[in-house]
């Protein structure tokens, strides 16, 4: 059983990316901390010894590859984010990555993937609401459809969903996503 790690990432396109940062670094400013960001989180996750793959949108193949060089490039379905990690989800156990977590680490994702070969689910709340990871063994689309995205109430609505599926989730550490501009103090060497 191999264990996927799945990385959603957008291409670094002034404009279009981290566009909540836009108000305190500007558009391009935005898009180098994006770029930034999507470059550790290919890294760490490569550094974890698992299979990746990045689920790309905004950018082609060609620029994707040109911009981080050799990856396993698959692009991103239209829809929510729901439908499109459905869409990256088969084949399982997979693990879901946003580019927005500077302090995840390659260990968190071994951890994840050790309790995926046990056929556990893996959640890792932010600190804002959401969740940083996500590690499904098998399917559970419930997970995905119709959720409250962008707000506060997506990793207790994911729990809860859980709990109707009988599911009991190993949670792993919880972190800090870097979305709002409040946040950036956190992590003042990705500005330089």
């Amino acid at each position: 059983m191999t264990v996927r790690v799945a990385i959603l990432a957008r291409y670094p396109e002034p404009g279009k990316c981290k566009t909540r940062l836009i108000p305190a670094l500007g558009e391009e400013g935005a898009a180098e901390l994006h770029r930034k960001l999507t470059e550790r989180t290919l890294d760490k996750a490569r550094a974890s010894g698992l299979m990746v793959e990045l689920w790309g949108t905004g950018g082609t193949k060609k620029q994707f590859k040109k911009w981080l060089g050799p990856v396993r490039f698959r692009e991103q379905p239209e829809g929510d984010l729901g439908e499109r990690l459905l869409a990256a989800a088969d084949p399982y156990p997979v693990i879901f990555l946003g580019t927005d977590c500077p302090d995840f680490k390659p260990k968190h994702l071994r951890m994840a993937a050790a309790h995926l070969e046990e056929d556990r689910f893996v959640i890792g709340p932010a600190h804002d609401g959401g969740y940083w990871t996500i590690g499904l063994p098998h399917a559970c689309k419930a997970l995905f459809r119709d959720m409250p995205w962008g707000t506060e109430k997506v990793y207790n609505t994911t729990l809860a969903r859980m709990a109707g599926k009988d599911i009991k989730p190993k949670v792993l550490k919880t972190l800090h996503d870097l979305d709002r501009p409040e946040d950036l103090e956190r992590w003042p060497e990705l500005l330089s």
